[in-house]
């Protein structure tokens, strides 16, 4: 699959993305790579019903996700969700490429400090987009493709 773009949501599938992302990527397929979303018949079925006419959704455990995303026969477009850094870097370590992570959501939650309008992070997810990091890979906060983007690694303080 061709990916457009890996995005960190907590939300998944929501309006952001399928009025803003979707149709600005030209996006063919959503693939979600979230072992929990996977697990979840009734979140699985309300992203279904979220999805634009003609794009098709995949909710997958992260390794099922990886491959999919790593198949070269399929020629579709494709956006990736994660709902966290850990799984976009396990998704990384799968071997998915990517220039670049767009951090688009994640909402405070006990323990969480706020890096950004909507970017709360805990030391797992900060150790995790450093491990991205890490890996050469860009970290751009932007909630719409028409928002100016922001370098979240510049954010997270201490040694990379």
């Amino acid at each position: 699959m061709e990916l457009a773009l890996l995005r960190i949501d907590d939300r998944l599938v929501h309006g952001q993305v399928v009025i803003g992302w979707i149709p600005h990527l030209k996006a063919q397929a959503v693939v979600v790579a979230s072992d929990a979303a996977a697990a979840d018949p009734t979140q699985t079925m309300l992203m279904e019903m979220a999805m634009p006419e003609g794009v098709a959704l995949h909710v997958l455990p992260v390794e099922a996700a990886a491959r999919l995303l790593l198949d070269a026969g399929d020629r579709r477009r494709g956006l990736a969700l994660a709902p966290g850094p850990r799984e976009a870097l396990r998704l990384l370590e799968s071997g998915v490429k990517t220039p670049a992570v767009n951090v688009g959501g994640l909402h405070y939650t006990a323990g969480r400090v706020q890096l950004g309008k909507a970017i709360f992070l805990d030391d797992q997810d900060r150790e995790a987009l450093r491990a991205i990091v890490r890996r050469g890979v860009a970290l751009e906060g932007r909630a719409l493709p028409g928002d100016a983007g922001m370098d979240v690694s510049a954010m997270l303080g201490g040694p990379a």
